[in-house]
């Protein structure tokens, strides 16, 4: 049986993730809207240094992640990081450690889903998850915004062979 490719992608969720490198600190954004238009916009602030292109893949795992524990079937994630979608797409090979190892951890996630489709997007398009990736990396944050802000210790890759995601959880 044939899906209707309008009614799969109405099915499919949207995330949009961006990352940022700076001398004063880095981070990353990340937008994840539901088929219905629920949004969630999240904001990570790392504590270790990392390079733009670390910083656009801590974007998209993280991204990944928060759909996973929704429990999200289908899933259409842009970025605007020709490496790291060549990389997921398997059009770039890596030439550095780290890449490979973000490549790994990406690639451990993808049974997660159905559907994973991974697209490349003008800067321009991704202008909201731009703006979360920066708010990331500024001193002090606004009060009273009803945004997740995370902290990060180390990058995602650290130990990732030993890590166990899956922790059972209360009901929130």
């Amino acid at each position: 049986m044939e899906e209707n490719p309008s009614e799969s992608e109405r099915e499919s969720w949207k995330l949009s993730v961006d990352g940022s490198s700076y001398i004063t600190g880095s981070g990353a954004g990340v937008l994840l809207v539901s088929p219905s238009g629920w949004t969630l916009e999240y904001a990570l602030r790392f504590g270790f240094k990392a390079t733009n292109n670390e910083a656009e893949w801590e974007a998209l795992i993280a991204g990944l992640t928060i759909a996973k524990h929704l429990e999200v079937q289908r899933i259409e994630a842009s970025s605007d990081s020709q490496l790291v979608v060549g990389l997921a797409c398997g059009e770039y090979e890596p030439r550095e450690d780290s890449m490979a190892k973000y490549l790994s951890h990406f690639q451990n996630l993808k049974p997660t889903f159905k559907v994973l489709r991974v697209t490349k997007i003008p800067r321009a398009e991704n202008a909201r998850a731009d703006q979360l990736s920066k708010l990331a990396t500024v001193g002090e944050l606004e009060k009273n915004q009803t945004m997740l802000i995370e902290y990060l210790d180390k990058p995602s890759i650290s130990g990732v062979d030993v890590m166990d995601i899956d922790l059972p959880q209360e009901p929130n």
